[in-house]
């Protein structure tokens, strides 16, 4: 049997396994394509907003981050806008920025989850429904067949299996969108207070 005729075997609720997949390979492309752009070496951009510190004050640094995409970049804007006023403010912007950004980073993770869940429901329903099917069939047949009993339970069954297959490919992508974020975050705080500890020493470098 080819695959498209497995997907008419398997009924009405293959449309809906299916556009599960299709919603949650569209959330998926976008979340690859927002994270990488997200993704940055943090190491040489860090030096860069060293040495701009270092060169030309803040304000170079500033610029630096306003030209640079990312996270981290955002954040340590965020953090720079604030050094007049104290590290107290620097570090209370940076926290500020570092929760809008990570909201952005976990944007729409929640509906690859309910696909997630969703989709194995929906097989096993359409599976019920099947075998509802099927033993009406047994019934009107009035003949306890091994062919209809087998061939209804095989049809039945088909639905589940997509629908399990579906929620695998989306639980690997979702876990892999995760790990990835889980770096980020991680990326975003260890710069942070590299950042925060360069503007201390500065200010008690001015000071001397």
């Amino acid at each position: 049997m080819n695959l498209l005729q497995i997907y008419i075997d398997g009924g009405n609720m293959m449309h809906a396994i299916l556009v599960c997949l299709i919603v949650g390979l569209a959330f998926s492309i976008e979340r690859l394509f927002t994270l990488s752009m997200a993704s940055i070496n943090n190491r040489k951009f860090l030096s860069k907003i060293k040495q701009a510190l270092s060169e030309g004050g803040v304000e170079a640094a500033t610029e630096v981050c306003a030209n640079t995409r990312g996270p981290v970049a955002s954040i340590f804007h965020a953090g720079l806008l604030r050094v007049d006023r104290g590290i107290e403010h620097v570090e209370k912007a940076i926290m500020n920025a570092g929760s809008i950004e990570m909201a952005f980073l976990e944007k729409n993770l929640i509906w690859l989850a309910t696909i997630i869940s969703v989709a194995p429901m929906l097989g096993f329903l359409g599976t019920v429904w099947g075998m509802i099917q099927s033993f009406d069939s047994i019934k009107k047949a009035n003949d306890i067949s091994p062919a209809i009993v087998a061939g209804g339970i095989s049809v039945a069954l088909i639905t589940t299996m997509f629908g399990l297959v579906v929620a695998i490919i989306i639980q690997t992508l979702h876990n892999y969108f995760v790990s990835r974020i889980d770096k980020l975050i991680v990326d975003m705080e260890e710069s942070s207070t590299e950042l925060v500890d360069s503007l201390i020493e500065m200010k008690v470098g001015a000071k001397s």
